[in-house]
């Protein structure tokens, strides 16, 4: 056989039978989603839930989640423990067999949990194979056990270590992530780790979680830490979304009932507020895509409202159709279902499948709902009346729509005029570059790649969408030239929030405004903008935020930019001794201060930029601090500012 025909035989030998754990280390990302700071916390996700799944089948109220020193993390509950006796078919101890094998664990024995948030079989044991070091301690029946394990493989047998009190059951599982696997980070943020554990208590009431950064410490010296207990369980979680909002009604309406064996609980309320801000959950797990859940709560709150308002002959002078949009208007609600055997569209998990649950959940929504109305005759008239301005205010936003698509079709691509246009047609080859100004937009034209880079100046900060309500959204001329330079359908009468991103022109849409205080504030109009209208964009992975240098460091021929204040003393360190006075620096307030070769240099040139993608890790949290940071109330916006607000440049 010649050389050519040995390197073109494709035989049975060619094929890479992986084994469980093998595969998660070669393709992580199948598992755990990404190997960036997201999946590096969902590993933390993983083994909380199967103490949550703990919790679920009754046996475990306390979860404890610790960041230690170096950056691993512990998770301890007070359930059942992990069984260690031997496993019939293994041969090994069944904990030796959670920890090591995919696809193993007691929630696919349907007699130890009814319902679990884990249920691809990845668990414990996928974190297992993505650290360089894991240990699982079980108290179980009076007695201690311990099992220590490398990238997923076990370092010896499960081993008895001593003795407890009989009823102190539980596990723990301390593991360090692999750093050739997360090769970006390893650092676990507190805050994110933490704003997941009180959603999950908000999700579970009565089960308490705490968590502990043993990095950090406070004040008083002690380590930075929380406690999540909630008693109200979703009308807690509803009342903590809209607390920087202006209530309509004093009530958020909530019930718990289990209907075809289908555990629905829903809480509910209206504010003044023009956005729908609807939540949804099955076993613990957000479905920020919703599913069918979401369509039967949908079904129930719209079908039922709309029976009440014709009744009570509200309706009666009102001379176009109310819609299902109209009825969800000013709406803040949490959506939380348990699904025996929960069937997920993609890997994700992020949409439900399941048909049977439109049906219960939309019939327990309609007899909450109805109770509700009759027995609160004012607040139902206040949430009719609700009701119906939001149908004229979307009867206007359709001529304001209509108005946007009449000037593309005049005007050939309805482009803006301001719009300096790439040569390339392939979105996913394209950018463009929203700039705050004219001034900057036209340094930002100079300096660009002209092949692949769009330019669309915006004239001073765009209107603030979260105290808008919609046709004074589409009647602005800046977010109507957004809309039309991304090629983005706005919407129908049916659904004055859907999207069509089939024609989007560009995929990736970078904000890049000053690094100032005003920079900033045009930054987070614009991201609430695209959170409110185009939260799919995001989603997707489309959006950017352009990060310009703050400063020019020059000392004879050389020079530097620095985009921190950290970066800034160290090469003062470097070049001076620490001398500022011995070198030029010069402080870039605004985009403008830069000449095109500059702006491309630092900001646009894809081989040096640094894009920061914007993303949601938790929607819930970022519906509150959206609705915090641009809504009418103050006080959170203060607390706020001066949780975070280690130190501010007040630029003169």
């Amino acid at each position: 056989m010649s050389e050519i025909e040995k390197k073109s035989e494709y035989s049975a030998q060619n094929i890479q039978a992986l084994e469980g754990m093998e595969h998660v280390r070669m393709r992580p990302s199948m598992y755990i989603g990404d190997v960036s700071t997201r999946g590096l916390h969902h590993l933390v996700y993983e083994v909380v839930d199967n103490s949550i799944d703990e919790a679920l089948a009754g046996h475990c109220d306390t979860i404890s989640v610790t960041i230690n020193e170096d950056n691993s993390i512990t998770v301890t509950d007070n359930g059942r423990g992990i069984p260690v006796d031997i496993h019939e078919k293994e041969g090994v101890s069944a904990l030796e067999v959670v920890m090591t094998k995919i696809g193993a664990g007691g929630k696919f024995d349907k007699g130890s949990y009814k319902v679990s948030g884990g249920l691809h079989g990845v668990g414990v044991s996928c974190v297992n194979a993505l650290s360089t070091r894991l240990k699982a301690t079980v108290h179980r029946d009076g007695k201690i056990y311990e099992q220590e394990y490398h990238i997923g493989k076990p370092l010896y047998p499960v081993r008895e270590v001593g003795t407890t009190e009989y009823d102190n059951n539980g596990t723990t599982v301390t593991f360090l992530p692999d750093p050739t696997i997360f090769t970006q980070t390893r650092e676990f943020s507190y805050e994110t780790l933490a704003t997941r554990m009180r959603e999950l208590s908000f999700l579970n009431k009565g089960l308490t979680i705490t968590i502990e950064d043993r990095r950090n410490t406070d004040e008083n010296g002690d380590f930075i830490s929380d406690v999540f207990l909630s008693e109200k369980g979703l009308v807690e979680f509803v009342e903590f979304i809209d607390s920087s909002r202006e209530s309509l009604i004093p009530d958020v309406i909530n019930f718990e009932t289990v209907n075809s064996d289908i555990p629905v609980e829903v809480a509910l309320t209206y504010n003044t507020s023009y956005t729908e801000n609807v939540h949804s959950y099955v076993n613990n797990i957000s479905t920020h895509e919703g599913g069918t859940h979401l369509s039967g709560f949908r079904r129930g709150l719209t079908n039922t409202l709309k029976k009440y308002a014709e009744g009570s002959g509200m309706l009666d002078k009102l001379k176009f159709e109310i819609s299902g949009d109209d009825f969800r208007e000013g709406l803040t609600a949490v959506v939380s279902v348990k699904v025996a055997e929960p069937q997920f569209e993609g890997q994700t998990k992020t949409k439900l499948g399941n048909r049977e649950v439109v049906s219960p959940v939309s019939q327990a929504v309609s007899q909450m709902l109805s109770d509700y109305l009759e027995e609160h005759p004012s607040e139902a008239k206040i949430i009719v009346n609700k009701v119906i301005l939001a149908a004229t205010a979307r009867h206007a936003a359709r001529k304001a729509r209509e108005m946007v698509q009449r000037k593309n079709v005049l005007t050939g691509s309805g482009l803006p005029g301001k719009l300096a246009d790439c040569s390339d047609k392939d979105p996913s080859k394209c950018e463009i570059y929203l700039v705050e100004g004219d001034s900057a937009g036209g340094t930002a034209k100079q300096g660009r790649d002209r092949s692949f880079q769009a330019i669309l100046p915006l004239r001073g900060k765009i209107l603030n969408v979260e105290k808008a309500m919609q046709h004074k959204v589409f009647e602005s001329e800046e977010i109507r030239n957004i809309f039309t330079a991304l090629g983005i359908t706005i919407g129908t009468e049916e659904d004055s929030k859907a999207l069509n991103l089939d024609k989007i022109r560009y995929h990736k849409v970078i904000i890049m405004c000053d690094a100032d205080v005003d920079g900033s504030h045009i930054v987070t109009l614009i991201m609430t903008f695209f959170f409110r209208f185009m939260k799919e964009l995001i989603e997707k992975g489309y959006l950017y935020i352009a990060t310009p240098p703050l400063y020019l460091i020059k000392k004879g021929k050389n020079q530097a930019y620095c985009w921190t204040e950290e970066e800034r003393l160290r090469l003062i360190d470097e070049w001076a001794g620490g001398k500022e006075s011995a070198l030029h620096i010069q402080r870039y307030k605004g985009l403008g201060e830069m000449n095109a070769e500059q702006l491309w240099d630092t900001t646009m040139n894809p081989e040096f930029r640094t894009l920061r993608q914007v993303t949601i890790d938790n929607a819930a949290e970022a519906d509150y601090i959206f609705s915090m940071l641009m809504g009418d109330e103050v006080p959170p916006r203060r607390a706020f500012i001066e949780k975070n607000a280690t130190y501010a440049n007040i630029d003169a």
